[in-house]
């Protein structure tokens, strides 16, 4: 599987933004989910889904703010109401299999796009 993450910039409090994951290869029976990284801090999920159901999964800090969705290639993931706290590195990763439990840890993701930035000013 080869992921492609793009979508990242500068903007504001209170302003949404929409990343795109391009997905090629094998994608069911994966989750494909997209993790963050501020700097100094640890790689922390924040939206998943299961691509062969469409179930979402979300960080309770996003919770009601991101909804994470896919199409044939792609999976989405548009964010609203964005905090300065929002401000990191945000990677889609694909998971090897369907096993919920690994759904939130980074470890458990066998595929890793390239990270895209995201900074939010106050």
């Amino acid at each position: 599987v080869q992921l492609q993450a793009s979508g990242g910039g500068l903007v504001q409090a209170g302003d949404s933004l929409r990343l795109f994951c391009a997905a090629s290869g094998r994608t069911s029976g994966r989750y494909v989910s997209w993790f963050r990284q501020a700097p100094g801090k640890e790689r922390d999920f924040v939206a998943g889904i299961n691509w062969n159901s469409g179930t979402p999964y979300y960080a309770d800090s996003v919770k009601g703010r991101f909804t994470i969705s896919r199409d044939k290639n792609t999976v989405y993931l548009q964010m609203g109401s964005l905090k300065p706290e929002d401000t990191a590195v945000y990677y889609c990763a694909a998971s090897p299999s369907l096993i919920l439990s690994s759904l939130t840890i980074a470890n458990g993701y066998a595929y890793w796009g390239q990270g895209t930035q995201v900074t939010v000013s106050s």
